[in-house]
């Protein structure tokens, strides 16, 4: 498994099937980027200049919003996951 560092977090993007209100299956190009996804790893902070660590606000399992543009899609063990900042999560969904 992937760990992250400093203040990453390992997101699992869960795409889902688009169609229309008519049944037509969009294409990937025409879809949106899904800014929701599954927290599964999580680095162990930020360090400061004072050397304490800031811990990452989220923990593993939980689903969160992310921004539209953030991170670094990794392909791993064939799954796609992205790595993002913890300064790139804007909310947790409950």
């Amino acid at each position: 498994m992937l760990r992250p560092l400093s203040n990453r977090v390992l997101l699992e993007v869960t795409e889902k099937e688009e169609k229309t209100m008519s049944g037509i299956v969009l294409p990937d190009s025409a879809k949106e980027k899904p800014q929701t996804a599954k927290v599964v790893a999580i680095g162990q902070g930020r360090l400061l200049d004072n050397g304490e660590r800031v811990a990452v606000s989220v923990k593993v399992g939980e689903v969160v919003l992310f921004e539209k543009y953030a991170g670094s899609e990794v392909k791993y063990d064939g799954k796609e996951y992205l790595v993002v900042k913890d300064t790139d999560i804007i909310a947790v969904v409950e």
